[in-house]
């Protein structure tokens, strides 16, 4: 199948504009017309002789397309008597024998959709690779875990980047079966019976172009592939949002446990020299609300009328060439943001000590537990201390201080509940699990 070799392919990065600039939209249309011209040969419709001529002469140019449109109003008519042009009369016959124009628009554009996405692809592995090795070089790198925004309890860096690269691996496969399910062509007719085309032309051109024929048509491929596929890129895009949120939060002057990378003689503001903000992941951010706002149009295009429309085309004109280009653009950009990374292990260490380790009280309210003191009152006794703490204190030396606590701990048991090692015993069986 088309998507087959979405592994192999290897596209640079500027290829993913051209795929949906106008002269290559209609040499897509053209190979769709030279693969149902070749169907028909084979099922003896087309003289070898005049499919011999078609391949090699069918030719267009945009200007003479322009030109013809100008007369028509009808850019596939326009594309296909300038098509006609280059072949001659006697073989001009044999272009678009038994098609509508959405027979050669939709299987052109799935074409164009599965070519894109094979750069997508391309960056998703490299993003996934560079954070599989952050993740690996910060598997043990103590740091804060925040629920609410609010200090939590110690995990590691590497832990975090681990559930970005487990979601972005379900982001994808599903972005995966989004294009298996958009990987089919339509050569049905008006209002897909067939009606002056045979189903076989349909299987032979689809089977030519590396597709599958679509099971069912009207005159064109239902939307809510296209929708799904739009789905898929928003997805990604929400998950490079949130990533970049978050280094944006760790950015943070009172933070500061990681920062963008900063070239040399870079500015950050033009008012105030100490600036270093994280604009490119601010960047990602709003980009990504393009990506979202592209998927509602996607879903609206569901609805058309009866058997079809045209509502859906003047959109999909806009939304799906700019939101492929903004993926590819958005995951370069991160996977870039990631490999400039910069990293502060000591603010991060520093952080799980603020107020004294106040992050550790379960640990200390389990102790008492364990010593016999039920939850509810350990609950009290080492709240008043945290609280006290994030006033303005010492949580560790606050419980040093109550007699209370220390007639039920030891010094080293109390230590014991503030040991990180103990928090991150079990970081390798998180791992081992990739």
């Amino acid at each position: 199948m088309y998507y087959n070799s979405f592994m192999i392919d290897r596209y640079s990065r500027e290829e993913i504009k051209k795929i949906w600039n106008l002269e290559e939209k209609f040499n897509y249309y053209l190979k769709v017309e030279l693969a149902v011209c070749e169907a028909y040969t084979e099922l003896g419709h087309i003289p070898q002789d005049s499919l011999k001529i078609i391949k090699e002469k069918a030719s267009f140019s945009l200007a003479r397309i322009d030109e013809i449109e100008q007369e028509v109003r009808h850019d596939v008519i326009a594309f296909l008597t300038n098509v006609n042009e280059s072949v001659g009369k006697e073989n001009a016959k044999y272009i678009h024998m038994g098609l509508t124009s959405s027979d050669v628009i939709d299987t052109a554009f799935a074409m164009q959709i599965i070519d894109s996405s094979k750069i997508i692809l391309n960056d998703l592995n490299e993003l996934l690779e560079t954070i599989r090795n952050l993740a690996l070089k910060y598997k043990d790198t103590p740091c804060i875990g925040r629920s609410h925004g609010i200090h939590a309890e110690v995990t590691t860096f590497g832990t975090k980047l681990l559930n970005w690269y487990d979601a972005l691996i379900r982001a994808k496969w599903s972005f995966l079966t989004s294009i298996v399910e958009i990987s089919v062509g339509q050569i049905s007719g008006p209002v897909g019976t067939y009606s002056n085309v045979s189903p076989q032309i349909e299987e032979i051109t689809c089977k030519l172009l590396g597709l599958n024929p679509a099971r069912i048509s009207t005159q064109i491929i239902s939307r809510d592939r296209h929708a799904k596929f739009m789905s898929q890129l928003a997805l990604i895009a929400s998950l490079v949002d949130e990533y970049a949120t978050e280094i944006r939060h760790l950015s943070r002057t009172e933070v500061r446990e990681v920062e963008e990378g900063f070239a040399k003689g870079q500015k950050g503001s033009s008012a105030m020299p100490h600036k270093k903000n994280p604009v490119l992941c601010e960047n990602l951010c709003g980009l990504s609300r393009i990506v979202r706002s592209n998927m509602m149009t996607a879903y609206e295009n569901i609805n058309l009328w009866h058997e079809r429309d045209i509502s859906h085309s003047s959109a999909e004109r806009i939304i799906f060439p700019d939101s492929l280009i903004l993926v590819d653009f958005m995951l370069h950009r991160f996977n870039n943001v990631l490999e400039n990374l910069v990293v502060h292990t000591d603010n991060m260490l520093k952080n799980t000590k603020l107020h004294g380790g106040v992050i550790y009280s379960q640990k200390v309210m389990l102790k008492l537990v364990e010593k016999g003191l039920t939850r509810e009152k350990a609950y009290r006794m080492v709240q008043k201390h945290a609280l006290s703490a994030l006033e303005n204190g010492d949580f560790y030396q606050n419980l040093l201080n109550d007699s209370d606590i220390m007639k039920n701990l030891s010094k080293r048991e109390l230590d014991s509940c503030f040991d990180t090692k103990e928090y991150l015993k079990n970081i390798d069986n998180i791992f081992a699990k990739f």
